[in-house]
């Protein structure tokens, strides 16, 4: 185990004990070298590795702030994570549906179960209407859709699905782009879309999480299959600079 692993290993085992808590700051450098009985070089990667992972944020300079801050954003470093290996482009589509099917199925039972956020349901709602807008081009389009899925697996409560949803976003934008553009008429597809987009929210709205979750699969895997991309043995790619017919450039930021 390489020197800084070692010092990884101890802040994790010291906040596991509850040595530290979220908002106090770690020992400096020097404190902690001399604690954990390493080099400071050793401390200042771990800390940058930290900080990369959503555990601490740095500060430089001697005042209250200085120094690292036990934070707590597991979106950062799993979102972080899932985008590199989603750049390095060996992740199948088939396998980002799946994992979508998997996750937005679950959040969206939690989130009919909890739908009592009136304030949550409204963001939802306001996406909807936004993209039944038949003005609406296509990019604008799959931005609304972007956080309207985003925002039901917030309302689902598990924070862990919702960084992991996070993190997918670049993957799922590709996807979709490319499904995007293989369909013949885009402003239909965008009108089913967005009916089903409805007919979930009503579901989740009424806390039916039987139907919530059977309309959700369905509008992942009906996308994926209308598209074609099942018969596709691809990998997701970067997002090509084409457009869907019939409307602008697709944004990058994409969900279905």
């Amino acid at each position: 185990m390489r020197t800084h692993e070692r010092v990884l290993a101890q802040i994790e085992a010291g906040l596991s004990a509850g040595k530290w808590s979220i908002g106090e700051r770690l020992p400096a450098e020097r404190a902690l070298a001399e604690e954990l009985g390493v080099s400071r070089p050793s401390v200042r990667e771990a800390i940058r590795i930290l900080e990369a992972m959503g555990i601490v944020r740095t500060a430089v300079g001697s005042g209250p702030s200085a120094g690292a801050t036990l934070i707590d954003r597991p979106a950062a470093g799993l979102g972080a994570a899932v985008r590199l290996h989603v750049a390095s482009g060996t992740l199948p589509v088939s396998d980002v549906v799946r994992t979508r099917v998997l996750l937005e199925a679950g959040a969206v039972r939690d989130a009919a179960a909890r739908a009592t956020d009136d304030a949550a349901l409204a963001r939802a709602g306001a996406h909807v209407e936004a993209m039944a807008d038949p003005a609406l081009d296509a990019a604008a389009f799959l931005e609304h859709d972007q956080e309207f899925h985003i925002e039901l697996a917030r309302l689902g409560g598990n924070q862990l699905v919702e960084a992991i949803l996070s993190g997918m976003r670049a993957a799922v934008a590709s996807y979709v782009m490319a499904g995007a553009e293989a369909v013949q008429e885009w402003p239909r597809t965008a009108a089913r879309l967005c009916a089903e987009h409805r007919a979930i929210l009503v579901a989740v709205t009424r806390h039916d999480g039987d139907e919530a979750e059977r309309l959700m699969r369905e509008h992942i895997e009906g996308f994926y299959r209308e598209t074609g991309l099942d018969d596709r043995h691809g990998v997701v790619q970067k997002p090509s600079t084409g457009a869907v017919q019939g409307s602008a450039p697709v944004s990058r930021s994409s969900s279905v």
